[in-house]
């Protein structure tokens, strides 16, 4: 009988040690979420662009179209640098309002 008693209070002291982990690991994963998100939104709203992914992934591939015009500038290829700042203008323009 204590011995059962005994083995009945390890698993919920264990149980409970668990649980807590549980519970504070899910905090700490929903205050990032909730960070990031208010972040991305935050972006959104101050560039004047939807808050979706597709918007998200339009502005990433304007910024990769205008680094690589600069990269075209600093190598001394002025018609490709034009050519890739005209494409990552014309996709940013799509994303901004």
């Amino acid at each position: 009988m204590i011995q059962s008693n005994f083995f009945e209070w390890l698993g919920e002291a264990l149980g409970g040690v668990i649980g807590f982990i549980i519970r504070a690991i899910r905090a700490v994963v929903d205050g990032l979420g909730g960070a990031v998100d208010d972040f991305l939104d935050g972006m959104a709203r101050a560039i004047g662009m939807n808050s979706s992914i597709f918007s998200f992934a339009l502005l990433i591939l304007g910024l990769f179209l205008l680094y690589t015009s600069v990269r075209a500038f600093i190598a001394k290829s002025i018609v490709a640098g034009i050519v890739w700042a005209v494409l990552g203008l014309m996709v940013l323009s799509w994303v901004v309002r």
